[in-house]
């Protein structure tokens, strides 16, 4: 099925499909202003978005993908440098957005008001459809190639998993340009059928107000909602809360679920492999776990030795991944691709994690970041961090590892919450949890260096750690 076929097929045209902040589109108007779109983009190889957070980048990208030409979303934020790669590594051929001084290649107004009826030639579901550039940790942001068919299949996973449905009003304040807020939450949202309610920024008085009954955000969201009593009640109605793109603290967790009566449900996934791994609505809801694996998609661990590792709850070993979510490589890197994809097609995350028996899924963290060695052991950045918070000190915590002469790494604890005191919590941890992952050291900061998804920026822990 294409993947935007729900805009053509039998539901309600003339309620609101998508909302943005105070300005909503029906199904006929969208497939109307995208169309307009599809015909000033049709033929160019690929397409720059400017994905603010409006209307026009949902009516932009859906165009792009009526004519089958490859969208390219750029944050609105990007620096100059990092907005000159994203357009000259693309070959982007033309910008939909307003004008820039730093954008040479030709502008394309969007209106959101256009209407166009143009009859448009079939798009091949195998073909380009998204590229969407990863954070750029390790270098310059490498631009990631997804197909129609990839897109589906990880969203039609997801509407199995959560029984998301046309009957679904899903709420979300995500950015536009990030695999969450974009294929997500106004792909899956398409495709589905269901109405989508975007709060322009993911604050708990916009998620409150908003009528949803399926929300999604991520750990920094989650964790201000539970600090707005008021904010949470507004989510008694809601069906499922959904959380990603970065591990939700056990405390937060807890909170939700005695607020809402709900557990909140987490998946797992890569720009490179779209969501892979989701707890199911109709399954179990473990805190620190992120659910089993979706339909056509398998797992496994690959430990240290390059053999398979077990599947027993315990054991570590990278993560790997098959099936047909995942991405068709990197843009102008098939040497970068090699890398990451086996000859035998599976893909390796670079994510440690644990499956147990029953297939359900712990990711233990980075294997760059999260992966320390120390004193002859391999100790998990998650698994300490989670020790720390259950203490009832403990409101956030990043565990790293940092050089040592004489372990070769040595655990830091970097900790956010009142009364906190270094003794009391390396005791605490070598009382819980085996001693020699008890942390070397425990800093009390009063936040997290975090990306705009939410993700704790660990090598700058690292390096701060490391030159002290």
């Amino acid at each position: 099925m294409p993947l935007l076929s729900s805009l053509s097929g039998e539901l309600d045209d003339s309620a609101a499909a998508v909302t943005v902040g105070d300005r909503s589109v029906s199904r006929e108007q969208l497939l109307a202003a995208a169309t307009a779109v599809a015909t000033e983009v049709a033929g160019a190889s690929s397409v720059a978005i400017d994905a603010r957070a409006e209307l026009e980048t949902v009516v932009a990208v859906t165009g792009c993908l009526l004519a089958g030409v490859p969208a390219v979303p750029v944050p609105p934020d990007s620096g100059e440098r990092e907005r000159q790669h994203l357009l000259a590594d693309s070959g982007a051929q033309l910008w939909l957005g307003a004008p820039r001084d730093d954008v040479q290649v030709p502008v394309v107004p969007v209106d959101a008001r256009a209407r166009s009826a143009a009859s448009l030639p079939a798009v091949d579901e195998d073909a380009p459809a998204l590229i969407v550039y990863t954070s750029g940790t390790t270098g310059a942001p490498k631009g990631v190639v997804h197909s129609g068919r990839s897109v589906a299949a990880c969203l039609d996973g997801l509407a199995s998993a959560w029984q998301w449905t046309a009957e679904d009003t899903l709420v979300h304040g995500l950015p536009l340009f990030h695999v969450h807020g974009l294929v997500l939450g106004v792909l899956g949202a398409l495709r589905v059928g269901s109405p989508l309610v975007h709060t322009v920024r993911p604050t708990a008085q916009g998620y409150a107000a908003a009528p949803g009954t399926l929300y999604f955000g991520v750990p920094t969201v989650w964790s201000r909602m539970c600090d707005d009593a008021t904010a949470l009640q507004g989510l008694a109605h809601a069906r499922l809360l959904v959380s990603g793109s970065a591990p939700l603290p056990v405390s937060v967790f807890q909170t939700l679920a005695a607020a809402t009566g709900k557990a909140p449900i987490e998946r797992y996934g890569m720009t490179e492999t779209l969501i892979t791994v989701s707890t199911r609505f109709d399954g179990e809801r473990r805190p620190g776990w992120v659910g089993t694996r979706l339909d056509g998609v398998r797992t496994r661990l690959r430990a240290e030795s390059g053999a398979l590792a077990p599947h027993d709850g315990t054991s570590m070993g990278q993560l790997e991944v098959h099936g047909p979510t995942l991405f068709d490589g990197y843009l102008n890197a098939p040497e970068r691709t090699t890398e990451v994809m086996g000859d035998d097609g599976w893909f390796a995350t670079g994510d440690i994690a644990v499956i147990d028996p029953g297939g359900f899924h712990r990711i233990v963290g980075r294997e760059s970041v999260d992966l320390i060695k120390s004193g002859g052991y391999r100790i998990g950045a998650g698994e300490v961090e989670h020790a720390l918070l259950v203490h009832p000190t403990v409101r956030e915590v990043a565990v790293v590892g940092v050089p040592d002469p004489d372990l070769g790494q040595r655990i830091v604890a970097y900790v956010v919450g009142e009364g906190c005191d270094e003794k009391t919590l390396i005791d605490f941890v070598a009382t819980t949890l085996s001693v020699h992952k008890r942390p070397r050291a425990v800093r009390v900061v009063s936040a997290l260096p975090r990306n705009e998804m939410g993700k704790v920026q660990k090598k700058a822990l690292m390096a701060e750690g490391g030159s002290s």
